[in-house]
This record gives C-alpha cells, structure tokens and sequence, in this order.
C-alpha cells in the first residue's frame, strides 16, 4: 500500500463549474522527498476571486497554466513510478480535495489511479484521540503556507506522527 497525502486549490466550491487550479501530492514516508506539483489551466469561465485569491495566484496567472488532461496524465505516471500495491488518497479535507482528483481524474483519462475512496486525516485523528472536537493541526512541522505541496507535507508529518502514537498503518 501506498499513503498519498494530497492537497488541492481552486477558484470554487465544487469541480466543473469550478476549476481546480493547482495541487500537491506527497508519498507518505519517512523521508518525504517524493513529491508531485501541477497547475492547471481553468475548465471554466466561473470563479471566485476570494477562493482564488487563497492561492496567491491571479486569474490572468491560472490562465497561462499548462492544460489540464496531460497534467492528470503526469500526476497519473507519477503515481504509477512512486507507488507499490493499492494507492490510499489521503488528505486534511477529503471532501473537497478528493472530488476535485477524482472529477479531474475521470473527466480527463476515464479513470482514478486510486479507485472510488479517501480518507480523512483529521477524522482518523479524532478516533485515536476518542474526541470528536480535537485537530491534528499542531502535529504539522511544515507551515501550512497553501501552497499544495507544503500543506500536503505538512499533513503527512503530522500521519507520521500519529503512526509514532499507535496508528497502526503500513507504509512499506
């Protein structure tokens, strides 16, 4: 198995009408040196500026980004190389980051390298510590900066760190 932490931006709340505008991904290990970066030119004419405006990029800035199919093509062969076994999505808010990959993913090559699934790093948080009202947050050594490859490593330091307490996942 294969631990994926992935962070998305975008210029809205949901895929398709909205554009997801850049992302990271980072194999979850104790080096965390694999690491992947794409932008994406938008799929829509519909944005928010204060939901762009949290990336630090401007509209005319998304407009020059690469198109959006031979990244997901990139990320997919990257995934392919750095991985062993089942691939396991992960991110601090699978809900909104995992649609966006996965819409991306079928909308572009008909397909999801990591299947119908994710998980939620902060739900699995919440059950170790038995507390529905605690974050994970503070477990995070990189600055959450929302630049995606930053907030993905962040994340995954923070999984390596709950493995160091007692979660029981496999990371070979």
């Amino acid at each position: 198995m294969t631990y994926v932490m992935v962070d998305i931006e975008s210029d809205g709340p949901i895929p398709g009408d909205y554009s997801m505008i850049c992302f990271g991904a980072i194999i979850v290990e104790p080096d965390l040196d694999r690491t992947f970066y794409g932008q994406l030119k938008p799929i829509s004419e519909k944005f928010i500026p204060e939901a762009l405006t949290v990336s630090g990029f401007s509209r005319q800035d998304c407009l020059a980004f690469p198109e959006p199919k031979p990244v997901m093509e990139q990320f997919k062969k990257w995934l392919q190389s750095n991985s062993r076994g089942r691939l396991l999505f992960i991110s601090d808010n699978n809900g909104f980051d995992w649609q966006f990959i996965n819409w991306y993913f079928h909308h572009f090559l008909n397909e999801n390298p990591f299947g119908f699934s994710s998980t939620n790093l902060g739900s699995l948080y919440k059950g170790m510590e038995k507390d529905t009202f605690t974050s994970f947050k503070h477990l995070r050594e990189t600055k959450h900066t929302h630049h995606p490859v930053d907030d993905a490593r962040g994340n995954a330091e923070a999984l390596l760190k709950m493995k160091d307490m007692g979660l029981k996942i496999s990371l070979k």
